[in-house]
């Protein structure tokens, strides 16, 4: 799958895709995370990444999760970006 907006460009694979080779992302706190697979918010038609957080299953809008780390709110921060590939 591919994710892009006007300053990034991301591939990657998802487990619904292929669970062997699904990709890692590192969250800006540490934590790594795969994408389970993109779904639509049934009011809004947004794109939303479902994705794993340990054992529990997340969802956040797609942009949010490609989006840059606050840096004012998470000044030590050493991502640029919310998740980055590993």
């Amino acid at each position: 799958m591919k994710y892009m907006s006007s300053d990034r460009k991301v591939e990657f694979t998802t487990i619904l895709e292929d669970k062997e080779h699904a990709t890692t992302f590192r969250h800006f706190k540490g934590s790594l995370h795969k994408i389970i697979t993109i779904a639509k918010n049934t009011e809004t038609l947004e794109d939303m990444v479902i994705y794993t957080h340990g054992k529990d299953i997340w969802a956040r809008p797609i942009d949010m999760f490609f989006s840059k780390t606050d840096k004012e709110k998470y000044k030590d921060a050493k991502q640029l970006y919310r998740f980055e590939k590993i």
